[in-house]
């Protein structure tokens, strides 16, 4: 029986299976669907257990006594500092063999058809492991890989983060990490909601943690938060906007109110009225409300262009996604191999929505006969076995289904993304970057 190509990812299958084969890719929604809930009933089973310091390779009592908390008064920031730089651990993770972007660029240059794709650089993938971080702990593996990016792509970053040891640290030593920001003051609300402590803790993260923990090390670390008309109300703190409008915000998030919180998103739906600062819509600095353009936050400039370049015609989630296509292309391109892939100096992206989260490494656009255009995000998800992904991507069977996410797929009401800009904060700029702040674009 002659074989017939797929028209999604253009693999030859017999004709037969054609239609089975075709369907399966829609299936990836229900697995969306599946991964989330697991999550959320697993951190619904761990929010009512007491805590415990999450199991490691690493000496987890050594870490669990550092002198971190607001009571050491007595003990200055430079030695906490110090002690956890020597008792912090490297992670332990399963490495691909010739890396993990090597193997997805020479997939994608693969592909038939008109397609263009813009990808990031060096990034590893960090897996939630059963016996440590299952139903909980995606935040901390999607800081994993944005560490493992930044670490091996950028010098400036390499030598501030996690004390300049140019490893990744496990998830124990990641919450400490956090603490010490919280500690010097980034995101004083979000320090409040977890009573100013996460070690040893199973709560879920989310962006605002996230851009915390990496401004703390003075890098740029910038969130975008997107949302439908329909649930306008549920940002107090926005003037009147029309679809693309772009504002600043300071990321409030109901996390002063004592409410039960099984997902980092929850914090916009649960009572948020009741926890934001009255602001006005005149743009006072005060207010923690003014219209700004896209990336062009706290002073800095490598995304000026990034508003201008924002298609102000899209409809539905097709904002988040024209926003992550000139987010990619918006700076300088390296061709890798053919004219189809390109590598973008540009950070893979936290992407977070209420119940999971993963790491945006890339998009796809296919260009159509009839002129229209597909795009498919290019997705590492925590929740995927890394042995799976790397079998996948080297005999280049079945890798779309654990990568590739359409327009369709994205059901969420909300979305919330994070990136590193380039450089490196000076002191002034520090104390902006301790309050996070966020640009809202309309659905």
């Amino acid at each position: 029986m002659d074989p017939s190509s797929c028209p999604f990812c253009h693999l030859e299958v017999p004709s037969s299976e054609l239609e089975w084969h075709a369907n399966s890719h829609f299936e990836v929604e229900d697995e969306d669907e599946q991964l989330a809930a697991r999550d959320l009933e697993f951190a619904q089973q761990l929010a009512l257990a007491p805590s415990s310091p999450p199991s490691s390779s690493m000496n987890s009592q050594a870490i669990g006594d550092l002198p971190i908390s607001r009571c050491d008064a007595q003990i200055s920031m430079e030695d906490k500092v110090s002690c956890l730089i020597a008792l912090q651990t490297r992670t332990t993770f399963y490495e691909i063999e010739h890396g993990l972007m090597a193997l997805l660029r020479d997939c994608l240059e693969s592909e038939r058809g008109n397609t263009t794709s813009i990808v990031s650089g060096y990034i590893d993938h960090f897996q939630s492991i059963p016996s440590e971080d299952v139903g909980w702990g995606c935040g901390w593996r999607n800081i994993q890989m944005l560490s493992s990016h930044l670490l091996m792509q950028r010098h400036e970053a390499r030598e501030v983060l996690f004390g300049g040891w140019g490893f990744v640290p496990d998830i124990p030593s990641l919450q400490r990490w956090l603490e010490i920001a919280w500690e010097k003051g980034f995101d004083e609300l979000g320090s409040d909601h977890f009573a100013n402590n996460i070690y040893g803790s199973k709560k879920w993260i989310g962006t605002t943690e996230c851009a915390a923990l990496f401004r703390s090390f003075g890098l740029r670390a910038r969130i975008v938060d997107f949302g439908p008309k329909e649930l306008e109300s549920f940002y107090p703190l926005l003037p009147g906007s029309s679809l693309g409008k772009e504002v600043k915000r300071i990321h409030n998030g109901g996390k002063r109110k004592a409410i039960q919180v099984c997902g980092p998103m929850d914090r916009y739906l649960l009572a948020r009225n009741h926890d934001v600062s009255q602001a006005s819509s005149s743009g006072d600095e005060k207010s923690g409300c003014s219209s700004i353009r896209l990336g062009d936050s706290l002073g800095s400039k490598s995304n000026e262009n990034l508003g201008n370049k924002f298609t102000r015609n899209s409809k539905g989630h097709q904002v988040l996604i024209d926003w992550i296509w000139n987010y990619f292309s918006d700076k300088n391109f390296t061709k890798s191999g053919n004219r189809q892939v390109v590598v973008s100096d540009k950070t893979p992206l936290y992407f977070q929505h209420d119940g999971h989260s993963r790491t945006v490494v890339g998009i796809q656009v296919k260009h159509q006969h009839n002129g229209m255009q597909q795009h498919n995000l290019l997705i590492l998800d925590p929740g995927h076995r890394t042995a799976d992904l790397e079998r996948s991507l080297k005999q280049k069977v079945g890798w779309q289904k654990f990568i590739k996410r359409g327009v369709h797929t994205l059901k969420k009401p909300q979305y919330q993304l994070c990136y590193i800009d380039t450089g490196i904060a000076n002191r002034e700029e520090v104390e902006l970057l301790k309050t996070i702040e966020s640009v809202f674009l309309e659905f």
